[in-house]
């Protein structure tokens, strides 16, 4: 399995760090390795001093497809999930700034927290539903997927052009605004609504 990841998929999150809104699907793979499961600890890696959240609705692949059509997209899924894109922001500023790719910062080991699914039959509909981030039981992130820039249908025809779709693969499909540090101690908790889909701590 793979987990592709989309970058840029809310205007607001675009804006806060400084970055254009795309006119396309901005898309990068982290692999295998970075997930975390079953809400294990989140261990604080050496190697950066600056580790971001980023909660972000995850959809799980359910058949094979390559080529797919928007209007058949919604038949090649149907679980949703929450999870966390972790970010090493002090070096994915360091490899941009030299025009270096930056899976450095994204794809290491465990980066990529994952929660509890829900059937698609759970939404009435997949394109308007709330969820959430707490820290520490504060609210740090908000969204509603019905501000994507970009429709987890389109998504899913725009990446299925370049690479072809297996089934177990995840889809994270971008954060709204409110991405930032996390720290050793901190406890993450993700909503669905009011459904808790994750609860993990940082160590």
């Amino acid at each position: 399995m793979k987990i592709i990841c989309i970058g840029r998929n809310y205007a607001d999150h675009a804006k806060e760090l400084n970055n254009p809104v795309p006119q396309n699907p901005v898309f990068f793979l982290k692999p295998e390795t970075a997930l975390l499961q079953k809400n294990n600890p989140f261990f604080y890696p050496d190697f950066s001093k600056d580790i971001h959240h980023e909660v972000e609705v995850i959809v799980k692949i359910n058949k094979i497809g390559k080529h797919i059509q928007q209007k058949f997209a919604g038949n090649y899924y149907d679980e949703i999930g929450l999870g966390i894109d972790f970010t090493a922001r002090d070096l994915q500023a360091a490899a941009k700034a030299k025009g270096l790719p930056w899976e450095i910062a994204k794809a290491f080991d465990h980066a990529a927290p994952i929660g509890n699914f829900l059937p698609k039959s759970h939404f009435a509909d997949v394109q308007n539903f709330d969820f959430s981030l707490k820290i520490n039981n504060e609210i740090r992130q908000q969204g509603n997927t019905k501000d994507m820039l970009f429709t987890i249908d389109a998504l899913i025809a725009y990446v299925s052009q370049f690479v072809s779709l297996k089934i177990g693969d995840l889809l994270y499909t971008g954060t709204p605004a409110g991405v930032g540090p996390v720290a050793i101690g901190d406890r993450l908790q993700g909503f669905i609504g009011d459904i808790e889909m994750f609860n993990f701590e940082v160590k």
